[in-house]
């Protein structure tokens, strides 16, 4: 079977086939070549993907990575980097292995196309001129015979004529002879080219052709062959990295199975464990016995006396949170005496002080008994100071022995930052050995360097070294301080939490406890209850400055001279009238004012107080 004589006359339709081979490889082309873009942006895109979950570098998320289910996943985002490279891989090969090498095929291909069917053409060129001698000599051979038999005619014709001279009969036998020799000439060069012809036409469909079909025949069958080897190529380079892509798809089932959701639920456990206890029982609070206070002579004095079974903190505001009290209703409660009210001076006669209120019989600390009386309330607040440690944390005021964490979230922080101090000192400790090794080199080996220009270097690295040591110390101590603190606070959890005991001080004191050393043994300080005020009125006031002032609910005349020296009072003279903006909670104090800008405390039995029924804020006592 061979092009060459089954398709002798289909040059045209060879020339059509073979073109329409190369497109087709060119198709091929192009299509792995669009097959490798997708591999690459595919490779690109989940390359992309493992990027934006990988946790970033010094944030929450890191620390979030240290749970086995976290940890899988990164791994799972690593194999998928692993897996993007593997199709970068493909494409690299598709392109090497099929593109390039076929694209290169394609340009020789066309070479040798162009080459085979410009011989062809030139064969078939030639074989048209020959017809077309061929032709031309047939037709001048039949011309020349119709001129040869026309003047043999007119030959014959003038020697039968007896009118014609002989001279006119010779002539025309001449003229025949001529045409008849001229036909012969004719006849032997048609012969000779027609046997030329037959031999080239034989030649060109007998040899050129066939060799000319036939080497077009192998370029066609050598294209096809390596089309079908592209295939196998193309197959064979996704082929090879299906073991690596198994194994990526491995690592994400071991990733998988290496979950430990005890493990996880034990790293909560470790990460949130505060070391309080749960708060205890909370008291059953009567409120069947109204309080009952009249404006007479004895009403105001006994109730200050026998105290209140219902005390409201900052008005309408109980039970609400301490960030969301009005400014002037907090500030009242925080920056109350510290101490119990003076008594009346004693000089003072009773007669001359008519409707005069009693000063308290038990001295109380009115601040602590306030904030006592709102931890029962819900939500309970930790006393005075979590309200301030939580104060510092909201303003980025982290202490340095982290005494604003729960127990064993301040154990950890400060275990971690032992051991970064550890670190930094062996860090040191080698370079000072490195220092001192390079000494002995130059002691040694003068010319290498001097060795007293080590020893400033050796003197700044053992200062750091003592610093460390001093800073991991400190730490330590603290770390100490909370390890022992931390088996012995059940009990103190509880005055947290603002649950008390009947074996536990009386509820005026334990606030003022709390003030001094914290449920965990680690929230101390060294601060006096005036500056504690302070910060809180100070924080506060950048939160509530439009708070209007607290409207005036009565008046008071004052009944004695007071001189107000503690912080939160305000010194009145005899006989001068103010107004109440605050009454007495019942720790033996009552807010007055004199202008907008000076107001405070004096104690209640040293003031007449006459309060409006209608004025917000006032009670009316039966």
């Amino acid at each position: 079977m061979s092009w060459g004589t089954e398709l002798w006359d289909q040059f045209d339709n060879l020339e059509k086939h073979t073109q329409w081979g190369i497109d087709i490889l060119e198709k091929y082309i192009k299509f792995v070549k669009e097959r490798t873009e997708i591999e690459l942006n595919y490779a690109k895109q989940l390359r992309n993907l493992s990027k934006k979950y990988q946790p970033k570098k010094n944030s929450k998320e890191e620390e979030e990575y240290k749970y086995t289910s976290c940890k899988a996943f990164l791994s799972t985002l690593n194999e998928m980097n692993d897996y993007a490279g593997q199709h970068e891989v493909i494409s690299e090969n598709m392109t090497s292995q099929i593109t390039v090498e076929l694209a290169r095929y394609v340009q020789e291909l066309k070479q040798e196309r162009k080459s085979h069917f410009l011989e062809g053409r030139k064969a078939q060129q030639h074989i048209e001129t020959c017809w077309k001698q061929l032709e031309t000599s047939k037709r001048r051979f039949e011309r020349d015979c119709k001129e040869a038999d026309r003047a043999q005619q007119y030959f014959e014709k003038m020697d039968a004529d007896i009118n014609v001279t002989k001279a006119d009969v010779e002539k025309a036998r001449q003229q025949a002879q001529i045409r008849h020799q001229m036909a012969e000439d004719s006849k032997a060069d048609y012969s000779s080219i027609l046997q030329k012809f037959n031999r080239e036409q034989h030649e060109y469909y007998r040899t050129h052709i066939p060799n000319i079909f036939q080497k077009i025949q192998e370029m066609e069958e050598r294209r096809i062959l390596r089309i079908g080897e592209s295939m196998k190529t193309y197959a064979e380079v996704d082929r090879q990295v299906i073991p690596i892509i198994g194994k990526c798809l491995d690592g994400i089932v071991k990733a998988a199975d290496s979950i430990d959701q005890k493990n996880d639920s034990q790293l909560v456990i470790e990460a949130y464990k505060s070391g309080f206890e749960p708060p205890g029982d909370i008291d059953f609070e009567d409120y069947t016995q109204p309080m009952k206070r009249t404006l007479s002579e004895n009403s105001l004095s006994n109730s200050r006396g026998e105290g209140k079974s219902e005390v409201k903190f900052g008005g309408k505001s109980k039970g609400k949170l301490w960030p969301f009290i009005k400014k002037n209703k907090l500030m009242s409660l925080l920056t109350s005496p510290h101490q119990p009210p003076p008594p009346p001076p004693a000089s003072a006669s009773p007669s001359a002080v008519p409707n005069g209120p009693q000063s308290p019989k038990q001295p109380k600390e009115p601040l602590s008994h306030r904030f006592n009386e709102f931890m029962t309330s819900k939500p309970k607040i930790h006393c005075f100071r979590s309200l301030k440690r939580g104060l510092s944390l909201k303003l980025g005021a982290t202490p340095e022995d982290f005494s604003n964490l729960p127990p064993e979230q301040r154990r950890k922080k400060l275990q971690q930052k032992v051991d970064e101090l550890n670190k930094e000192i062996q860090k040191e400790m080698d370079q000072r050995d490195a220092i001192t090794k390079m000494k002995d080199v130059y002691l040694k080996n003068p010319q290498m360097g001097d060795p007293a220009s080590l020893d400033h270097k050796l003197v700044e690295v053992g200062q750091n070294i003592e610093k460390l040591r001093l800073e991991a110390q400190k730490f330590e101590s603290w770390l100490a301080e909370v390890e022992g603190r931390l088996p012995a606070r059940s009990e103190q959890a509880r005055r947290q939490s603002g649950m008390y005991d009947a074996q536990n001080t009386p509820p005026v004191n334990n606030c003022a406890q709390d003030r001094e050393s914290s449920p965990d043994g680690s929230y101390t300080e060294e601060q006096s209850q005036e500056s504690e005020v302070k910060v809180l009125a100070t924080d506060f006031d950048d939160e509530f400055d439009d708070e209007e002032p607290l409207p005036a609910i009565g008046t008071c005349r004052a009944l004695y001279t007071f001189e107000g020296q503690n912080e939160g009072t305000i010194s009145v003279a005899e006989g001068e009238t103010l107004y109440v903006i605050e009454e007495d909670k019942g720790d033996g104090w009552t807010r007055i004012r004199r202008n907008e800008d000076e107001e405070g405390y004096v104690p209640t039995s040293y003031v007449e107080v006459y309060l409006d029924k209608n004025a917000k804020g006032a009670k009316t006592y039966i």
